[in-house]
């Protein structure tokens, strides 16, 4: 065998060497196949020192909250979804002359909190910009930002994502937060393609905003939509942003580049204004191999803006980037810099708490954050943190958890598994969400009760389920009386029933009494199917025992 393959590699290297005489110009390998069981574990193999490493993904983003708050951060117009065009539009948001700033408190106690969640550095002075571009639903014809310096630096946001071959063992990452700033939306551009015109509706204009920018420390999309996912739960939780994305509530910017380990990273390209963290994952992964594609060809990756097409699942061109743009950033001179106070002793002589941004009173007010939720729950329960980390992960199913468990002494390790597998499933395949299961916590905990009392065996309460998922309503005493699923309680009815089916597969109890137990459970399926699921397996096991012995 060992001579055989190195009577193989020389001829691979004699091709090779042949190859390269030919072709000069041409990079073509030919490499041996290996089929042998070493690399059935899914470990990639060494490669030898010369060979050139892979090119992988960088991924950094950028993310607008919009911040959750009643009114524009600096005028007092109203925030509201869906509201008639320009209705929700102030002389200021319109840009008239003469009109001034007025700065939302609200906003700044959302970025300090924020900041603070996310393990930022809060600056207590910090200052407004102008940031100068020129659209149609930007009426000013500048944004104001935080260019110079904002208000939160420096953070770090720990998140997970499940991994592994069965993707169920979490895998912890973190992602550097460069800073926390407050800017204006800008209005919306509706276009109408069969009048061959575009609409101007300026009610977002104005509506505050925190950009958060995440390093390039991301390899791939389903890292930067697990990270995305992470810091909605923490918005949320916060209530400074409800993060709903597909009301434009939170919007992503990817750049992503490619380079190999250890070069500088790659040209990088812009994707705009991602919706869902499932189509930037699809994004983001298309973007990387795109690009990889283009480098292998020989081409240049350009530095461009792309928007993803989620019908075609690939990013398309917007504009290219190879004339930077100039902003022209002056600061804001209707603005002056932002103050923050640590603590109620540090204020002025003159101002109250009340008038104030007080960082110390914020961080006093943080409430429960999903990480530390999760490890609540396990130390809390004994549930695994791959559970946890689902429990947190859905809208509502915490809360759904927890209730099920008030209602009933069943353990929360045999719960979980009804919640995370039986409903989050039949959620999942119905695209419904927690608060419209139409079983509700309680219902769910009668029917555990009914197994762990030993009314039920655990297939009938899985029937059971099916049946109240299907007739909402319906009690799960109900379901078990109108379809007779309740247990076999005549010990001599079930004796009866075991010995028919011993009695008529000699085979498999003779291969039982000669020690092949396993045989034993095929026995426990057949009393089962005799009796729809309705029999103990406890007690048809210990029969079963006795009658093969």
């Amino acid at each position: 065998m060992a001579a055989s393959c190195v009577a193989a590699s020389e001829l691979l290297h004699n091709m090779n060497k042949q190859i390269s005489a030919f072709y000069p110009k041409v990079s073509c390998v030919v490499r041996r196949l290996s089929t042998s069981s070493s690399r059935c574990d899914g470990q990639l193999q060494p490669r030898a020192q010369s060979a050139p490493q892979h090119l992988i993904g960088v991924v950094g983003l950028e993310i607008h909250a919009q911040i959750n708050s009643n009114t524009k951060l600096f005028s007092g117009s109203s925030v509201r979804f869906s509201a008639p065009p320009n209705s929700l539009v102030s002389f200021f948001d319109a840009s008239l002359p003469g009109t001034l700033p007025v700065l939302n408190k609200r906003c700044v106690e959302a970025a300090v909190m924020t900041g603070l969640a996310l393990n930022c550095s809060i600056n207590r002075k910090s200052f407004f910009d102008r940031k100068h571009y020129f659209y149609a639903d930007l009426p000013a014809g500048y944004q104001i930002t935080q260019q110079r310096r904002p208000i939160a630096v420096d953070g770090v946001l720990n998140y997970s994502l499940l991994g592994g071959k069965k993707r169920n063992q979490m895998i912890r990452k973190t992602v550097s937060i460069k800073q926390v700033q407050l800017e204006q939306d800008s209005g919306k551009s509706l276009h109408d393609d069969v009048r061959s015109q575009t609409l101007i509706d300026l009610n977002r204009a104005g509506v505050g905003l925190m950009e958060l920018v995440m390093e390039p420390e991301m390899s791939c999309g389903e890292e930067a939509a697990a990270a995305v996912r992470e810091l909605q739960l923490i918005l949320q939780a916060l209530g400074t942003c409800q993060g709903n994305m597909s009301e434009g509530q939170l919007r992503v910017d990817a750049n992503v580049s490619v380079h190999r380990p250890g070069e500088p990273l790659g040209t990088r390209t812009e994707v705009k204004n991602i919706n869902s963290a499932r189509y930037l994952a699809r994004a983001i992964d298309y973007e990387i191999q795109r690009q990889i594609d283009v480098l292998q060809r020989g081409g240049t990756v350009q530095n461009e803006t792309r928007t993803y097409d989620s019908k075609s699942g690939e990013t398309v061109p917007m504009r290219d980037k190879e004339g930077l743009q100039d902003y022209r950033f002056m600061p804001e001179p209707n603005l002056p810099p932002l103050i923050v106070y640590e603590d109620n002793a540090s204020l002025p002589t003159g101002i109250e708490a009340c008038q104030a941004v007080v960082v110390q009173k914020i961080r006093e007010g943080l409430p429960e954050l999903p990480s530390v939720k999760r490890d609540r729950l396990v130390e809390t329960y004994g549930i695994l943190p791959e559970h946890s980390f689902t429990l947190v992960n859905e809208d509502g199913l915490v809360e759904y958890f927890e209730a099920v468990l008030r209602a009933t002494k069943k353990e929360p390790r045999k719960v979980i598994g009804w919640v995370t597998n039986e409903l989050l499933g039949h959620l999942k395949l119905h695209d419904m969400s927690v608060s419209q299961s139409p079983i509700s916590p309680p219902a769910l905990a009668e029917l555990l009760e009914l197994q762990e009392t030993g009314h039920i065996s655990s297939s009938v309460a899985k029937q059971v389920f099916q049946e109240m998922w299907r007739s909402s309503g319906k009690t799960a005493p109900q379901i078990i009386q109108e379809l007779d699923l309740g247990l076999v309680s005549d010990a001599a009815q079930l004796h009866s029933i075991c010995q028919r089916v011993v009695d008529s597969h000699p085979d498999e109890v003779q291969a039982i009494r000669n020690g092949n137990k396993k045989v034993l459970n095929k026995l426990m399926g057949l009393v089962q199917k005799e009796t729809k699921g309705r029999a103990d397996p406890v007690s048809v096991r210990a029969i079963l025992q006795v009658l093969t012995s």
